[in-house]
């Protein structure tokens, strides 16, 4: 399968969109199999299973990205979000709890105003503020409660790196109702094209640092059309892009949307970075959608086998004299002057009056002792 419709320049990060056609494709076969799936273990099935979907409409359809080095930018690896042509969260009668910084009550008063658009406000069900959510649902089944209470979780970009330390495995084991990230703070103004700092001795007599009812309003809107970013520290990423009972244009164009935000903000080195791209359902196989040519990013990360054995020789020999390895010179033998030291000691010794005198002594007497016992056996 080829990479994509235009070719890549080595050496550069430009390099065209994923093919359209592709996806396309890709997404008409995964639907048809996740249906085809579907009809034969229900009919297969006797007793219904309370723990598989009731229907495809909750059945997730995920992109994943697999990059060939790591992710270990902690910039990136921030929960974040891409918009996208078709929201993941368009039910209405879905239910949102908003989770803020602190004081809860001015978030409440802004989203409870009739300057707040009142079909979104219908549907924030709460507002809990991370002081109270951190004092009220440490425990496991407070969690449960919370998570089974609400579709939707949005929660303050200020505070969003804190929360899995209080909400644990209940919200972060799945991504199904992970908080997304959602800007509830007050816009900057202006200055010069450029927004200004903000005070801080203001923003101590305030107290509050929050957005006007329009705008936090509008960044709710965008968080909702939006697909959730959460990577990790690994080469794989998982992005869910849409649900079975969508069609296969709408799943292509989240699909080119999510890859072309993921790849340009989140991967590093962007497209020299990517290795491949697939969409799958929760229990199929994975389709590629682009695959790359290049296998390493640099040829500095391709090592010959020449290298590879002259480093484990150097490993081994660590410790020891290291040789010479230039053509002239000839390598010192160092092992031999230490034997050549002993034998010249071993002569030495030969060599000795005392030694010589010592040995003649001990024939003596083994001659003495010698007639004596023949004398005995003659007796």
């Amino acid at each position: 399968m080829a990479p994509s419709k235009e070719v890549a320049v080595v050496g550069s990060n430009a390099l065209a969109s994923i093919d359209p056609d592709q996806t396309l494709k890709a997404s008409k076969a995964l639907l048809a199999h996740i249906k085809k799936a579907a009809k034969e273990t229900s009919k297969e099935s006797t007793k219904r299973n309370l723990l598989e979907d009731e229907d495809e409409e909750d059945t997730p359809i995920w992109l994943t990205l697999t990059t060939k080095r790591h992710i270990a930018d902690k910039a990136r690896l921030q929960p974040g979000k891409i918009p996208v042509p078709h929201s993941l969260n368009a039910d209405e009668n879905s239910t949102i709890c908003a989770i803020t910084a602190d004081p809860q009550r001015a978030y409440k008063n802004i989203i409870g105003s009739d300057e707040f658009p009142a079909g979104l406000r219908k549907r924030i069900t709460r507002v809990i503020d991370f002081g109270k959510l951190k004092a009220k649902y440490g425990q496991y089944d407070a969690q449960r409660k919370l998570f089974s209470e609400h579709d939707i979780f949005l929660a303050d970009d200020r505070i969003i790196n804190r929360l899995p330390k209080v909400l644990g495995k209940t919200f972060y084991k799945t991504t199904a109702k992970r908080p997304i990230p959602v800007v509830l703070s007050a816009k900057r103004p202006k200055v010069d094209g450029k927004r200004a700092r903000r005070d801080k001795k203001t923003a101590k007599d305030d107290g509050v640092n929050a957005g006007t009812a329009a705008d936090m309003a509008k960044e709710i809107e965008k968080a909702l059309s939006s697909a959730l970013v959460s990577l990790s520290p690994t080469t794989n990423t998982a992005v869910r892009i849409g649900y079975a009972n969508w069609t296969p244009e709408q799943i292509a164009d989240n699909v080119d949307a999510v890859v072309t935000g993921l790849v340009g903000k989140w991967v590093p080195q962007k497209w020299r970075n990517v290795r491949s791209i697939y969409i799958k359902g929760p229990n199929t196989a994975a389709l590629p959608i682009w695959l790359t040519d290049e296998l390493w990013l640099d040829e500095k990360d391709v090592i010959a086998d020449q290298e590879v054995e002259e480093n484990k020789a150097e490993k081994a020999n660590v410790g020891k004299k290291r040789k010479s390895l230039d053509a002239g010179a000839e390598p010192e033998p160092a092992a031999p002057k230490k034997k050549a030291k002993k034998e010249d000691k071993a002569a030495a010794e030969s060599n000795d009056d005392k030694l010589d005198k010592q040995i003649a002594e001990r024939k003596a007497k083994l001659k003495k002792h010698k007639a004596a016992a023949a004398k005995a056996m003659d007796d």
